[in-house]
């Protein structure tokens, strides 16, 4: 039997490494690589084909949503496990949204890995055990939209810059990541500040971090 190919992608390496040596005790699976932000997880997911990312929702530079819109539009076979702190409905909603077949909660078992790793790769969507029945309902509803979330209030370009302005980046640093001008960056800020009523640097981040655009620390 072919083995099921995953990459790793999360910020901490304490959880890689005890993911990946559990995970490589099992003889249908291997591990093909790790990253440490959502950039680099697009990268290597284009280049690699895994067939499964285990993705972190909440990673620097770009966040394991919109890494995963992007992985699916580029890599139409590799398939998307989320690995999140978060149980809100928001955040399941726009992770299958964006394409993704399965949602963890990061204290599960090693055992639910594993179940949602073999569901996915037949093709089937995979929730934690732990969400209730009657959210799931919700969940699956992928074509409903979240009123008052980020992803649905701010373009993915807005929630790019929001994420890089959020975790310290300059307006210049920000504009040489997205290969943009910093007059462009600069008329995105403004842009999100309007439509968040929001008016400073630190307001921004705090929406950020609440709306799980970037991790806490």
């Amino acid at each position: 039997m072919t083995p099921v190919t995953i990459l790793i992608a999360d910020d901490h390496r304490l959880f890689r490494d005890g993911l990946r040596a559990l995970l490589g005790k099992q003889e249908n699976i291997r591990v093909v690589a790790e990253t440490t932000d959502g950039a680099e997880t697009v990268s290597a997911a284009v280049q690699l084909k895994p067939d499964i990312v285990l993705m972190d929702i909440s990673m620097p530079e770009l966040n394991g949503i919109e890494a995963t819109r992007r992985i699916v539009s580029q890599s139409a076979a590799t398939r998307i496990i989320m690995l999140s702190m978060h149980s809100d409905r928001r955040f399941i909603t726009e992770s299958l949204k964006a394409g993704a077949m399965g949602y963890l909660l990061k204290d599960c078992a090693f055992e639910e890995v594993l179940l949602a790793v073999k569901a996915v790769s037949e093709g089937t969507i995979y929730l934690s055990s732990r969400i209730s029945e009657s959210v799931i309902k919700d969940y699956i509803a992928i074509a409903r939209s979240v009123p008052g979330s980020a992803f649905s209030i701010l373009s993915a370009r807005e929630r790019e810059v929001l994420q890089l302005l959020a975790e310290g980046k300059s307006t210049k640093e920000a504009a040489a990541k997205l290969h943009v001008s910093v007059k462009t960056v600069e008329t995105h800020r403004k842009q999100i500040m309007d439509k968040l009523d929001t008016h400073s640097v630190a307001e921004l981040t705090k929406y950020a971090i609440r709306e799980g655009l970037t991790p806490l620390e």
